[in-house]
């Protein structure tokens, strides 16, 4: 994929929406343009975070370990970052990743998305959006398996 083609897919990326075409331009000729195959995992959950991936096209199942096996909590397709949470938080990743489909990606050093969240205060609030939306979706996840259990319970 061309450079170009890349800064024209980062543009679409809520996250990136606020940075200049050259900013963008620095983004993905820093960024290393990643395929994966069907079933191919991008990281394993508990794994350190060294970096984030933008989905540029294809689709990625986030999965937890339940009871040694594995559970797809979420699907994630184009223009979605995945990763960010262990390079902002500074833990292991809480969740593996794998390509549900052949998945190309643009791989984000931590280094790189930390000094690009300092110098551009906007890109920051936007990965607190995605993240205050991934809070919400999962408390309400949370509440609707208590309500099924609670009714599991009463039998």
């Amino acid at each position: 994929m061309a450079l170009n083609d890349e800064v024209e897919m980062l543009g679409n990326v809520s996250l990136f929406a606020g940075l200049q075409p050259s900013q963008l331009k620095l983004l993905a000729f820093t960024s290393q343009h990643l395929t994966f195959t069907e079933g191919d995992m991008l990281f394993s959950q508990n794994d350190s975070g060294d970096a984030a991936y933008v989905v540029l096209c294809g689709k990625a199942e986030v999965i937890v370990k339940i009871n040694g096996s594995d559970v797809v909590v979420a699907t994630l397709g184009e223009n979605a970052i995945i990763g960010e949470i262990a390079i902002l938080c500074d833990v292991p990743r809480t969740a593996g990743v794998r390509a549900a489909t052949r998945l190309e990606t643009l791989c984000i050093e931590k280094e790189q998305l930390l000094k690009l969240l300092k110098e551009f205060p906007s890109m920051a609030i936007d990965l607190m959006k995605v993240l205050a939306e991934r809070l919400a979706a999962t408390t309400a996840d949370l509440s609707e398996a208590r309500a099924e259990l609670n009714k599991l319970s009463k039998g």
